[in-house]
């Protein structure tokens, strides 16, 4: 029997209905559809879709044990290299990633490789508590600066080997960019909070609103007892285009708009005591998956036209294809090829419309995307009450500031060896957005598992030398 050319659908909420409410969008597959999406697996003997995952996950061994409903035996599979897999199933780019290697891409479409990691993660949170393996403790301990997916995952594998960790988190709740950033419809904040129990019952320890910097130092940590400190404590701090009237009511970075939502449930107000603007005319300056994200939000807020500002073309567009198209029928307007140049108010300092300029691509710039050029005389006004900013984050530069010996690049990541994750400062590490600045979840976590091999190797040795 030929195999499928095309992959199973996953079935979705319908586009009208979740414009006014903050409902999972993605469905997720039934067991029939897992199993007839499973089966399209040729379980290669050099499965290239490994190499293409961050955490290398062991794709075509949890694939098989799918098909034979060997359910709990897939998760174990996954959870084995990934602490995380419901929301590796859900917000990951595997079209970029481990899919993008697959086979049946050629031809056809690859197979549903995020999907079925979903399906099985869910499956294990809809039957019991997860497995836990037996761990024994080895006597040593790791701090971890920041509980989002770094952090989270280089204390999974830690804790696996036998480490005494403890994470140290800033915000009131762990999770870091899962829990503040990335939209309920996107990412259900249970399952979060599932995924950060499953950590704590490896052992790890959490303690929040404790910043490292300001509450204790890092070196501090040391003289506590800690043999090693992670960093992953992202990049938090908001870019801005530098343009008039960028300090206007009205005008946020998608930052806070999006941390006022999903972590302060603003959506919910006043239920839950945090006001936000809700805008009748939203633009949201940014094309990136946190633009999607927030545009997404002014929609489910109220607003009657909500629209995505970005001075390049489609193709240039940074965000997930399938995040794109679920804003398409959401019904978000999206003007190209347009760059603000001046945010306009009123007599109150409010926002009152938002001056721009038509643009047109030239050469490829450094990024490789064509470089966008002004049209001269194009400049219009656009109609806006609220202008949300999505032009990126850069890591916060009170650890820099603090620790003696960690260096930082101008911009603000923090300087380590790529394979590794070692910063300038010995038994310091790093990974994740505080390294590399605002990237995915999956590569934030792959960054933690590097480091976490590179901290039990180099403690295990006994070595001095860094």
């Amino acid at each position: 029997m030929a195999l499928k050319k095309s992959r199973v659908e996953m079935p979705v909420q319908d586009s009208e209905a979740r414009k006014s409410n903050f409902d999972e969008v993605a469905l997720g597959y039934t067991e029939e559809m897992a199993l007839e999406e499973a089966a399209r697996c040729l379980n290669c003997k050099k499965p290239f879709c490994v190499e293409g995952c961050p955490v290398n996950v062991r794709i075509p061994e949890f694939i098989k044990l799918i098909t034979e409903k060997k359910y709990q035996e897939a998760i174990n599979v996954v959870k084995s290299t990934n602490s995380l897999p419901a929301v590796c199933g859900r917000v990951c780019p595997q079209e970029i990633q481990c899919e993008s290697k697959c086979i049946l891409g050629r031809r056809g479409e690859p197979v549903a490789i995020g999907r079925l990691e979903r399906f099985v993660a869910d499956w294990e949170m809809e039957h019991g508590n997860p497995e836990v393996p037996e761990i024994k403790p080895n006597g040593k301990k790791v701090a971890i600066v920041g509980a989002g997916p770094a952090g989270l995952t280089c204390a999974g594998d830690l804790a696996r080997l036998g480490y005494e960790v403890t994470i140290f988190e800033s915000l009131h709740e762990p999770g870091g960019v899962l829990i503040y950033g990335i939209p309920e419809f996107r990412l259900p904040k249970d399952i979060v909070r599932r995924e950060v129990d499953y950590v704590k019952r490896l052992g790890v320890k959490i303690e929040t609103s404790f910043i490292i910097g300001r509450t204790m130092t890092i070196e501090e940590l040391f003289d506590k007892g800690f043999d090693a400190v992670f960093i992953g404590s992202g990049a938090g701090l908001p870019m801005f285009m530098r343009i008039p009237g960028e300090n206007l009511n009205g005008v946020y970075s998608a930052n806070e708009y999006l941390t006022r939502i999903n972590l302060m449930k603003a959506y919910k107000f006043p239920e839950y005591d945090t006001p936000i603007v809700s805008g009748k005319k939203v633009a949201v300056v940014g094309a990136g998956n946190v633009a999607m994200d927030a545009v997404r939000c002014a929609l489910r807020l109220g607003a009657e036209k909500a629209m995505i500002v970005y001075r390049r073309g489609r193709e240039e567009m940074p965000a997930r294809a399938e995040e794109i198209h679920h804003a398409e029928e959401e019904g978000v307007e999206f003007h190209l090829l347009t760059k603000p140049v001046r945010i306009l108010g009123d007599e109150k300092g409010w926002v009152a419309g938002m001056e721009c300029i038509r643009m047109e691509l030239g050469e490829p710039d450094q990024s490789g995307r064509r470089r966008p050029v002004p049209i001269e005389g194009s400049e219009f006004v656009m109609d806006v009450d609220t202008v949300i900013m999505a032009l990126g984050t850069s890591p916060n530069p009170i650890l820099v500031q603090t620790t003696e010996g960690l260096d930082a690049h101008k911009w603000g990541g923090l300087i380590t060896k790529s394979e590794t994750g070692r910063t300038t400062k010995p038994r310091v590490w790093a990974g994740g957005d505080a390294v590399t600045g605002a990237a995915t979840v999956i590569l934030a976590m792959g960054a933690g598992k590097a480091a976490a091999k590179d901290i039990h190797e180099y403690l295990e040795s006994g070595s001095a030398d860094w």
